[in-house]
C-alpha cells in the first residue's frame, strides 16, 4: 500500500502528466479560431451587416492578442492563479456573448458585445501562456517538440470544438456560443492544478525520446481522423448516431498520452532519490542553466543501467561538475553588468537588443503574410470558383496543426543532429512559404491547393518555432511576457498586408473587371456587389507577399549568424 502510496505522489509530480494535462488545456485555447462559425450566427440574430462583424472580428482579434497581462502575472503568480483568470474572462466574456445573441437579454449596443468577444477571446492567452511557461520549464532540453506538440494542439482547438458541437444535435445555433463559454472552463478548472512546474530538469530518462514519438504518433492519428471526419461529411450525409460515435473516438485518441505518464510512474522502477537531490532547482541563479543542462544529458545516457559502484562514480563527477559549475557562474555574475544572450532576460532589458527585433520583424512579414492568407482564403477560393470554401478553411487547418508539431520536431532535429541555430529552422520555413505565395501568384495548376498546405505549414511552424527559440536566446524567468510581446506581430503584420494591401487590390481588379462588364453589357453595376474573378484578384499580393516572406528569411538568417555562440554553449556542438 506503501509502495502505491508513493507512486501515485509520483504520478502526480511527474512531468509528462503536466505536459499531457497542459495538451488538454491548449485543445480548448484556440476558441479564437471559432469566430467564423459563430459571427454567421450572430450576423443573422443581431441583424447585423458585414461591416459591423468586421468589427467584432477585430475586438476578437485584438483579444487573442494582447496577452502581456498574462505573460507578466506569470511572474508573480503561481500557474493555477494565471489559469483561473483566464476561465473567469472566458466565462464571463463568452457566457455574455451568448445571453444577447441567444435572446436572454435585451438587443445591447455593438461595443457591448465587441467588449464581451475581447474580454472572453483574451481568456486564451492565459491558457497559453501558464501551459506553455510550464512545460518549457519541465523540458528544459526538448523546447522544440514540447512548443511544437502544445501549439498544434491550440490550433486544432477549433476543430475539436467543432466536432464536440456536432454531437450534441441541437437546432439552436447559438448554442455553438455557450459550449465555447463552457466547455473550457470545465476542462480547465480541471486541470488547472496539475498545468504547473515540478522540476522536471531532474525527471529525464533515456525512454523521453521514445515518449515524444509517440506523442507524435497520436499527434497524426489525431490529424488525420479529423481530416477523414471532414473528408466523410461532406461526401456523404451522416447520422447523427454515427457523428456521435466520432466525437466518441476523438476523445479517445485525445486521452491516449496519458498512458505515459501512467506508465513512467507506475511501471517503471523510481529514481534514486541520492541521484534526485544532486540536481538543484533548475534557477539557482542566472547563467547555470547552460551548465545544468550538459551535466543533464550525461546525466541520463544509459543510467538505469548503471551498477550501484558505477552509480557512485557519476554522482561523483556530478558533484565536481556542479561545484565548478557554481564557481564559474559566480565568477561570471560578478563580471557582467547586464545578461547576456542565453541568460535571463526581463521584457524591457530584450528591446534593446538587436535579435528580438530581428526575431519581431521577421514574424511581421513571414507571420503577418500567412495570416492573410488564412484571413482571405474564402474569398480566394470564390474568386478562383470553388464553392465549398470551408473544405480549403478545414485544411489549412490541419496543416496549421501539423506545422506546429512537424516545426518543433523540424527545428530540434536541426540543433541536435547538425548543431545549427534553431532560427535556421524558421529561415528555411520562411523560404518554403515564400515558394507557395510564388506558385499561387504565377497562376499554376492547383495553385489553391499548393497555398493552403504550403501556408497552413508554413505559418503554423512558425509558433512552433519562435517560442522555443526565444526561451533559449533570452531565457525562460520572463517567457510568458516575452511569448506574448512577439505574438503581436502576426496581427501587426496582417492588419497591413490584408487590410490594406491585399483588400485594396482586390477592389482595384474588381472594379477594374466591373467597368469591363459595363462597357460590354452596358449595365450599370452596384458597388456593394462588386466582386472579382480569377487568379488576378490575389496573385499580384501574393507576388509581394512572397518577397516579403524573402526577406524575413534574410532577417532570421542574421539571427543564425549572430547566435552561434548561443547554441553551442546550450547544446555542445559547434553551430556551422
Amino acid at each position: 500500500m506503501s509502495q502505491l502510496k508513493e507512486k501515485s505522489k509520483a504520478f502526480i509530480k511527474n512531468r509528462w502528466l503536466v505536459f499531457v494535462a497542459s495538451m488538454w488545456v491548449q485543445s480548448c485555447a484556440g476558441i479564437g479560431y471559432l469566430f467564423g462559425s459563430i459571427s454567421p450566427v450572430i450576423k443573422s440574430e443581431m441583424g447585423y451587416n458585414q461591416r459591423q462583424i468586421a468589427i467584432l472580428g477585430v475586438a476578437k482579434d485584438l483579444g487573442d492578442s494582447i496577452g502581456f497581462i498574462a505573460g507578466s502575472l506569470c511572474e508573480i503568480l503561481p500557474i493555477w492563479a494565471v489559469l483561473s483568470i483566464g476561465v473567469v474572462q472566458n466565462f464571463v466574456g463568452y457566457g455574455l456573448l451568448w445571453l444577447i445573441v441567444s435572446g436572454k437579454l435585451p438587443n445591447l449596443p455593438l461595443w457591448v458585445l465587441c467588449v464581451s468577444i475581447f474580454v472572453g477571446t483574451n481568456g486564451e492567452t492565459y491558457f497559453n501562456t501558464g501551459a506553455l511557461v510550464s512545460c518549457v520549464q519541465n523540458f528544459p532540453k526538448s523546447r522544440g517538440p514540447v512548443v511544437g506538440i502544445l501549439k498544434g494542439f491550440a490550433g486544432l482547438s477549433g476543430a475539436i470544438l467543432t466536432q464536440l458541437y456536432a454531437s450534441i444535435n441541437t437546432s439552436n445555433q447559438s448554442t455553438l456560443i455557450l459550449m465555447i463559454a463552457v466547455w473550457p472552463t470545465i476542462v480547465v478548472l480541471a486541470l488547472m492544478f496539475i498545468v504547473r512546474p515540478v522540476g522536471g530538469h531532474r525527471q529525464v530518462r533515456s525512454s523521453d525520446d521514445s515518449s515524444f514519438l509517440f506523442t507524435y504518433g497520436v499527434c497524426i492519428v489525431l490529424a488525420a481522423y479529423l481530416l477523414i471526419i471532414l473528408l466523410l461529411d461532406d461526401l456523404v450525409d451522416l447520422s447523427q448516431t454515427l457523428i456521435t460515435i466520432f466525437a466518441v473516438v476523438l476523445i479517445i485518441i485525445i486521452l491516449l498520452p496519458v498512458m505515459i505518464p501512467i506508465r513512467l510512474s507506475f511501471f517503471l522502477e523510481p529514481r534514486l532519490p541520492t541521484e534526485e537531490s544532486l540536481l538543484p532547482p533548475p534557477q539557482i541563479q542566472e547563467g547555470t542553466e547552460v551548465i545544468l543542462s550538459e551535466v543533464e544529458d550525461e546525466r541520463s545516457e544509459g543510467e538505469e543501467s548503471l551498477t550501484a559502484s558505477e552509480r557512485h562514480k557519476r554522482i561523483a563527477q556530478l558533484q565536481a561538475k556542479l561545484f565548478q559549475a557554481a564557481a564559474e557562474g559566480a565568477v561570471r555574475v560578478k563580471r557582467k553588468k547586464g545578461p547576456r544572450r542565453g541568460e535571463n532576460f526581463t521584457l524591457l532589458q530584450a528591446l534593446v537588443k538587436a535579435d528580438f527585433w530581428l526575431i519581431f520583424f521577421s514574424l511581421v512579414l513571414a507571420s503577418g503574410s500567412g495570416l492573410t492568407v488564412v484571413d482571405n482564403l474564402g474569398q480566394m477560393c470564390l474568386s478562383l470558383g470553388y464553392s465549398q470554401t470551408h473544405i480549403f478553411v478545414s485544411m489549412i487547418s490541419i496543416f496549421n496543426f501539423l506545422g506546429r508539431v512537424g516545426g518543433g520536431f523540424f527545428s530540434e532535429l536541426v540543433i541536435r543532429n547538425y548543431g545549427y541555430p534553431r532560427p535556421v529552422a524558421m529561415a528555411f520555413i520562411q523560404v518554403f512559404m515564400a515558394c507557395g505565395l510564388f506558385y499561387y501568384a504565377m497562376g499554376w495548376p492547383g495553385e489553391i491547393y499548393v497555398l493552403t498546405v504550403i501556408i497552413g505549414l508554413g505559418y503554423g511552424a512558425h509558433w512552433a518555432i519562435m517560442p522555443a527559440a526565444i526561451s533559449e536566446l533570452f531565457g525562460l524567468k520572463s517567457f510568458g511576457a516575452l511569448y506574448n510581446f512577439l505574438t503581436l506581430a502576426s496581427p501587426a503584420g496582417s492588419l497591413i498586408f490584408s487590410g490594406v494591401l491585399a483588400s485594396g487590390i482586390y477592389d482595384y481588379e474588381a472594379e477594374k473587371q466591373a467597368s469591363l462588364k459595363q462597357k460590354a453589357l452596358g449595365v450599370l453595376m452596384d458597388d456593394d456587389s462588386l466582386s472579382c474573378s480569377g487568379s488576378i484578384c490575389y496573385s499580384t499580393t501574393c507576388g509581394i507577399l512572397s518577397g516579403l516572406c524573402a526577406i524575413a528569411a534574410v532577417l532570421s538568417s542574421i539571427v543564425v549568424y549572430r547566435t552561434k555562440s548561443v547554441y553551442t554553449q546550450l547544446y555542445g556542438k559547434q553551430t556551422v
